[in-house]
């Protein structure tokens, strides 16, 4: 989750003036709003997250506490692949995030063998990252969700319309899912450069080669 600070400056002879920052990590935020206070010229310090939810400094230095030991700064990228001749599909995932003051990525994938083709196993793909947050106990978190299927993201996001049952049935089991969580997604269409460690493991899935690690980065 991103902040940004909103602050009164008090000037000698003229009324406050209102200041806002632009969005910054919770940390970030929490020391530029120290430094403010220092100045002894600002008044009422607030604290606005993405969502529109407004903190005091008390409330923000106990929430980051709380949040600090929790999955946080979420991105996932997710990818599907299809074999015809077997009629199965390989499922892929990468979620990178931070917890406590370190860096993690978290690779998984999975063989679906009861979808149809490439496209319902991009879905099918989304809603397997998920169901992973969700063993991570995530809740109630800002996400960003990057694939190379913009079909799947542009209809999350409302702007295109789904005609097939069956594609929209993996869409509401995706936005059910989201709603479960209390996720609040922001979708990044991408090219397949990008995506490339999720296409990976969707292909390796298809081979057999199932895969589930957890690392530290820098």
């Amino acid at each position: 989750m991103k902040y940004k600070l909103e602050w009164e400056f008090k000037a000698k002879g003229l009324d406050s003036i209102l200041f806002s920052s632009d969005f910054l990590d919770g940390e970030h935020a929490l020391h530029a709003a120290d430094e403010l206070e220092k100045t002894g010229r600002s008044g009422e310090i607030s604290f606005i997250d993405e969502i529109g939810t407004s903190w005091s400094m008390k409330e923000m230095r106990k929430l980051l506490a709380e949040v600090e030991e929790e999955p946080h700064d979420l991105t996932v990228y997710f990818d599907g692949g299809f074999d015809s001749h077997h009629v199965k599909a390989g499922l892929g995932a990468i979620i990178y995030f931070k917890q406590g003051k370190k860096k993690y990525r978290l690779r998984a994938n999975e063989v679906f063998d009861e979808l149809e083709n490439n496209n319902e196993a991009e879905y099918a793909a989304l809603y397997f990252a998920l169901t992973i947050l969700e063993e991570m106990g995530v809740k109630n978190m800002t996400c960003e969700i990057k694939g190379d299927s913009q079909v799947v993201l542009k209809q999350l996001e409302g702007e295109w319309p789904c005609y097939e049952e069956t594609l929209n049935r993996w869409l509401d089991r995706i936005e059910n899912k989201i709603k479960e969580l209390g996720l609040h997604p922001r979708y990044n269409a991408v090219g397949r450069k990008e995506n490339k460690e999720a296409d990976k493991l969707a292909t390796q899935a298809l081979e057999g080669k199932m895969i589930h690690s957890k690392m530290q980065i820098l």
